[in-house]
């Protein structure tokens, strides 16, 4: 076989013997030695897949699978309170960014002690990228990947979907105002009733820790190899934010995928069909964008 998958778990460090993290470990068929790599999910409830409720489009499945057919092996998980790696006791109010940063880390733990695994290297997608992006050194990464990574901090790019999605001005003014407390460090507490989920008070200390954080700034810290992925036609993030990125990392490669979207399939720039194959876990991958992580991934060190 092309490849074979077996469960495994981290402990999430919190005490108790039920708080544990769940994930799938990928390999590639045969018993050689390959390298590693850990997937990091983006933002919001997404499982090791890379689904979100009522949005099953299985990206990072397919993507563990892809490498695994081109000689990566790969971990992926889901994310706290996501799947199978909720527990008694997990309170959503507890989250903060960092926790996503220890499991990543963690994670790299698991896979290093593969028997088959040679060298780690850390891969994130949409926000995961920012997450790898801070465990890079403390994982001791062979060199990482951002997928999907924005390149301004949190607030603007919430701001430029929003927009995008068509939210009226009156709440655009309002998102702004949100966001800005929240950055500052400050709870929300007048929030606007259509944009009350997005801010309730138990995920807004998770905001706080996030909003604040530069991306681009946090990038030129890295100091193994980086390969900056993005799709030309991602209604997300842009080519744009990619640049911003690999202009604040010299020697950074910068692999832009026409006609790739967010959850790397092959899509028009239209929202509506390219929204669409977010529902579709049987479209295959874009084309163009498992032979550029493969090659940048088992490239000699």
């Amino acid at each position: 076989n092309a490849w074979s998958e077996r469960a495994v778990v981290l402990l999430a460090g919190l005490g108790g013997s039920d708080a544990v993290l769940h994930g799938t470990l990928t390999l590639p068929g045969g018993d050689g030695v390959v390298p590693g790599v850990v997937i990091v999910a983006g933002s919001g409830p997404v499982d090791r897949d890379g689904n979100v409720p009522g949005l099953p489009n299985d990206c990072l499945k397919l993507l563990a699978r892809g490498l695994a057919a081109g000689g990566v092996a790969s971990v992926r998980a889901d994310k706290r309170a996501v799947g199978a790696s909720c527990w008694d006791g997990l309170d959503e109010a507890g989250l903060r960014f960092g926790d996503y940063v220890r499991d990543a880390i963690g994670w790299a733990g698991v896979l290093r002690a593969e028997r088959r695994v040679s060298r780690v290297a850390l891969l994130g997608h949409s926000e995961g990228a920012l997450v790898i992006t801070f465990a890079a050194g403390r994982a001791q990464a062979d060199r990482v990947v951002l997928l999907g990574g924005a390149g301004a901090p949190a607030g603007p790019m919430i701001e430029r979907q929003f927009a995008a999605g068509g939210l009226p001005e009156p709440l655009r003014v309002e998102l702004r105002r949100v966001l800005a407390q929240l950055a500052a460090g400050e709870p929300a507490t007048d929030v606007p009733a259509p944009l009350a989920s997005i801010f309730r008070p138990s995920v807004q200390p998770y905001l706080m820790s996030w909003l604040p954080i530069d991306p681009a700034l946090a990038l030129s810290r890295v100091a193994v190899p980086v390969l900056i992925v993005q799709g030309s036609t991602d209604i997300q993030v842009g080519v744009a934010d990619a640049r911003v990125l690999a202009a604040a990392r010299p020697g950074a490669g910068l692999a832009v995928i026409d006609g790739m979207n967010h959850i790397l399939r092959s899509a028009p720039i239209d929202r509506a069909a390219n929204v669409a194959t977010y529902r579709d876990p049987a479209l295959p991958l874009h084309p163009g964008l498992l032979p550029v992580l493969v090659a940048f991934l088992r490239r000699a060190t």
